[in-house]
């Protein structure tokens, strides 16, 4: 018999495994953070014999290395990917026995990147479980534009052919285990649903039921937008990234957040969208810590810019540090916790903004006041259409665009909230009034607002 554990990554959208038998295991696609792997191995009282990657990754820091260093564990990497450390290089075919009866079979599926490569654990050499990285997803497969724009068609045609290999070398009841797909800006659309087996991608994945030609046209008319830091994560990967140090950043008074401000430096506010509005520190920046922190942070901060993280407690502190050490924002400048009045010197007051819903915006407009509607969702959101007269700058481009807002008062909205919140953020600390449009965006036309597509 076999296990595997499923670790998630909510904020990244992944999933890493650990699977093996009695005595030994294979982690795939570890997080950074590998202490969580390490943990899950003990409960199981297993050791880790055996890390293995998928493919050199664009949207995390691997842990891999970190992992195999630790415990001794072979690091399986496709033998196709350019690394610069020391690792055990896998191709199409490869086998490593994890334990008794357990095989992991290697099987070379380019698509989401040229050297992709799926592992396929086999139990008394039957297939019993596919980790398929990037490759294969629930109801869709990893983008294959994150590499090379030149290469993007080819590797979109190749995604067909890696799907249809696995379909075909395998039985419909093997579960498909992917890495991106729950969120992940690497999955070429959004999963439905949190499970799925080979023959259930039989009937439901594009890449199984429609022509190579069909696929790639349609695959990449609909691709999204890219976060911006996923061009330095690759790279990190490549070269080995270092250990994480989790450590707590040293503790900021009032003078030093306001040193920090008056430096250029992010001050980020990690609360609720809602505590942030009712008293933030000025000039700070509001991304909560339960929404898609690193994915947001890291795609609109400045690459390399300090950043002093600010939370109710020191618990949201660490959490947050640990999700942006995924990516790649290590060491946080410096923290603080506690009464946000604690955060000023004396004298200073605590900014805020109102908040609102689509009715309000209604009612506003009804009586002919003019205000700005500025819509921060993304191109593709905003295709399926707009409240009629807003300006469209998408979140992630906002702070480099702020000029580009007309003047006057803004009411800022996205798809739900939380990405009008930053934006919020972003415009009142650049000085704007801004009022915060925290509603769904499918209330915009129940409050009787013009909604248009493009």
């Amino acid at each position: 018999m076999f296990f595997v554990d499923t670790l998630e990554f909510e904020g990244l959208g992944n999933r890493s495994y650990l699977v093996g038998g009695p005595r030994a295991a294979v982690a795939v696609d570890p997080p950074r953070d590998v202490d969580q792997v390490i943990a899950a191995a003990a409960k199981r009282g297993v050791r880790i014999a055996y890390v293995a990657e998928t493919h050199v990754h664009n949207d995390y820091i691997t842990g891999g290395q970190e992992l195999a260093r630790i415990t001794g564990a072979s690091y399986l990497v496709p033998a196709a990917a350019h690394v610069s450390f020391a690792r055990t290089p896998v191709a199409d075919g490869d086998t490593v026995t994890v334990d008794e009866g357990l095989v992991l079979r290697a099987l070379a599926t380019p698509g989401h990147t040229p050297h992709h490569t799926s592992y396929v654990l086999e139990e008394d050499g039957r297939g019993a479980a596919a980790f398929t990285g990037g490759s294969l997803l629930i109801g869709t497969v990893g983008r294959p534009d994150l590499v090379e724009p030149r290469l993007t068609e080819e590797l979109a045609r190749a995604q067909h052919a890696s799907a249809h290999r696995l379909a075909d070398e395998l039985d419909d009841e093997v579960p498909v285990l992917p890495t991106h797909g729950f969120g992940s800006f690497c999955s070429s659309s959004q999963a439905e649903g949190d499970a799925t087996t080979i023959g259930r991608e039989r009937t439901a994945n594009d890449a199984l039921t429609l022509d190579v030609d069909t696929f790639v046209a349609e695959m990449l008319a609909g691709l999204d937008d890219v976060p911006a830091y996923y061009a330095h994560m690759g790279p990190a990967n490549a070269a080995g990234p270092a250990p994480v140090d989790l450590t707590p950043p040293g503790r900021a008074d009032a003078g030093e957040i306001a040193a920090r401000l008056a430096a250029g430096e992010w001050v980020v506010d990690l609360r609720s969208r809602t505590a942030f509005a009712e008293g933030h520190v000025a000039g700070s920046f509001n991304f909560e810590g339960d929404g898609k922190l690193a994915t947001y942070l890291a795609w609109l901060i400045p690459w390399g810019k300090p950043v002093t993280l600010l939370a109710d407690t020191p618990e949201r502190i660490a959490d947050a540090q640990r999700e942006l050490a995924r990516v790649g924002i290590d060491r946080p400048a410096a923290a603080a916790t506690g009464d946000p009045a604690a955060w000023i010197r004396e004298g200073e007051r605590l900014a805020s903004f109102p908040r609102a819903r689509f009715a309000d915006l209604a009612e506003v407009r009804g009586r002919g006041e003019e205000v700005v509607v500025l819509d921060v969702r993304r191109d593709s959101e905003r295709a399926a259409g707009h409240v009629e007269g807003a300006v469209h700058v998408p979140v992630h481009e906002l702070y480099g665009r702020l000029d580009e807002v007309p003047s006057g008062t803004v009411w800022v909205h996205c798809a739900g909230g939380m990405r009008a919140a930053i934006a919020a953020s972003l415009l009142d600390a650049a000085g704007r009034a801004v009022v915060a449009v925290d509603d769904g965006f499918d209330a915009a036309r129940e409050a009787g607002l013009t909604v248009t597509r493009p």
